[in-house]
């Protein structure tokens, strides 16, 4: 049977719809930024969705073809994720630096209202037995046999460490009544947000928007912490 990642690791993927603590490891995986209203028809945010699958898939299937990646073993593709701000913030070696932009609607740095002034790295993760080399072969041999542009898609490491985290159930717009309740629980247990240069604010996409109702979509919400006074 495929190994799934939401089902080995339902802590990082399955959480309940109420806030808890988590330590998230270090993580590798595929990327692509950008900036824009996700929801534009056939816009940047869309275009990179189809990029990341496209190079996804041709790991995945990899066992089909010559290309041999050590440790090999059959998966189901994991479930798109996103790192997302607003404001000043500029990647530098795989971190990201921020202005600090204050909280707007419960979640800091994000106003639902201005989907255009959205920064984003849009990542699905890789398996462990992924290195560099494969993904650089992933790239060349999606660029060759599907005749795209993949120059877009890199290698991303990220580690959480210490979040807080909530399974949303909802839209996306209502995600600041979910954050409020994570902010609760970070205060209540001594910790604070520490949205930073290397750690932002994180979803990860369980459900198809174009096929659930914007009101049943599920989405694990996840956000930085530290203790209080570190």
């Amino acid at each position: 049977m495929a190994f799934d990642f939401k089902k080995e690791y339902k802590e990082f993927y399955m959480p309940k719809n109420k806030p808890g603590i988590v330590t998230v490891p270090r993580i590798n995986y595929i990327a692509v930024r950008g900036t824009g209203d996700p929801n534009q028809e056939d816009g940047e945010y869309k275009q990179s969705i189809g990029l990341l699958y496209g190079i996804e898939f041709t790991i995945k299937m990899s066992k089909k073809g010559d290309h041999r990646i050590d440790g090999y073993f059959d998966y189901v593709v994991p479930p798109l994720e996103g790192f997302w701000w607003q404001g000043e913030r500029h990647p530098v070696d795989a971190t990201l630096r921020t202005d600090r932009a204050g909280r707007r609607e419960g979640v800091d740095g994000i106003d639902y209202a201005h989907k255009e002034d959205f920064h984003w790295i849009s990542v699905i993760r890789l398996p462990d037995f992924v290195t560099e080399r494969d993904y650089r072969w992933a790239v060349s041999e999606a660029t060759k046999k599907k005749k795209q542009d993949f120059s877009k898609v890199e290698f991303l490491t990220v580690e959480e460490g210490l979040c807080v985290q909530c399974m949303h159930i909802g839209s996306y717009d209502d995600e600041p009544s979910t954050v409020a309740m994570m902010h609760e629980l970070m205060e209540q247990q001594g910790y604070e947000l520490d949205i930073t240069e290397r750690r932002l604010h994180h979803e990860i996409y369980l459900s198809d928007a174009r096929k659930v109702a914007p009101e049943k979509l599920k989405t694990v919400i996840r956000h930085p912490i530290k203790a209080k006074g570190d």
